[in-house]
């Protein structure tokens, strides 16, 4: 797995108005967090950036900046904690190996054998309970 580092210069930080209700301080305070992380010039390598674009989704730009918004708790340092584990979390998914590539097996003679005489059990069962209604 690469050793990735995260530059202090590659990151951004603006602090803006959490959402949803509050109390007197709601409209006063900017403790949500929008952390910013210029992942195209952090020199990530290649199969790390493509595959943190594919992870992050809509949260990258088209200029290669992920955009993490941390708003969950009351203070800003909170806030901040939280969006910094976020990204550390989605770069740590990023640079683990791909998954071994999957090899199309065939169900044994065996399980084929047992699947056929279950359906078969199970069909004369049923035919068993549509016979005549006798009075």
């Amino acid at each position: 797995m690469p050793r990735i580092t995260i530059d202090d210069a590659d990151l951004e930080e603006d602090f803006l108005r959490s959402s949803g209700p509050g109390g007197q301080n709601v409209n006063k305070l900017e403790t949500a967090v929008q952390l910013r992380y210029h992942a195209y010039r952090a020199g990530l390598p290649e199969r790390v950036y493509t595959r943190l674009k594919t992870l992050a989704g809509r949260r990258m730009t088209k200029d290669g900046i992920v955009v993490i918004t941390a708003q969950q708790h009351r203070t800003r340092e909170r806030n901040r904690e939280d969006a910094m584990v976020r990204l550390t979390e989605l770069l740590e998914e990023a640079a683990k190996p791909p998954p071994p590539v999957r090899r199309p097996t065939k169900p044994t003679k065996g399980s084929q054998t047992r699947r056929m005489d279950s359906k078969t059990k199970r069909g004369a069962t049923k035919r068993l309970r549509s016979g005549p209604i006798s009075e």
